[in-house]
């Protein structure tokens, strides 16, 4: 899938309730799993298909976040949607901090030390 977002996503793992107005008018209310979080958006995993263009809202704790589904992928066995939030509706570690939360760039950069720090390699010889 092609990438959309402007801002960096971190990976996370966190059960949040997700309410939204289903197209017969009828409000629902389901648990998904948050995959991964940005500043304008996020990508959760449901059981539940919903459309392009619905609107919902992801609570957790006290507070909660409003976006709209931008797409909604089946994979597996579970359907993954992605989320733009609304305009003005911004994350923040200072207001959410998922449970498991990971940057992936942090995983590069290590592995990036890692390897500048490695002595060299003599090089094999080869054998007579």
């Amino acid at each position: 899938m092609e990438e959309r977002r402007s801002d960096p996503r971190l990976l996370c793992a966190e059960l949040v309730e997700v309410i939204w107005t289903d197209e017969s008018g009828r409000h629902r209310r389901r648990m998904a799993n948050l995959e991964d979080i940005s500043l304008t958006g996020i990508c959760l995993q449901m059981e539940s298909r919903l459309p392009e263009g619905t609107l919902l809202s992801m609570h957790y704790g006290d507070g909660e976040l409003v976006g709209t589904v931008r797409y909604c992928a089946f994979r597996d066995s579970a359907y993954f949607l992605g989320i733009r939030f609304d305009e003005g509706c911004r994350w923040s570690t200072q207001h959410f901090r998922p449970q498991h939360l990971l940057d992936p760039r942090e995983l590069v950069d290590r592995a990036v030390r890692r390897h500048e720090f490695q002595p060299s390699q003599p090089p094999l010889e080869k054998l007579a």
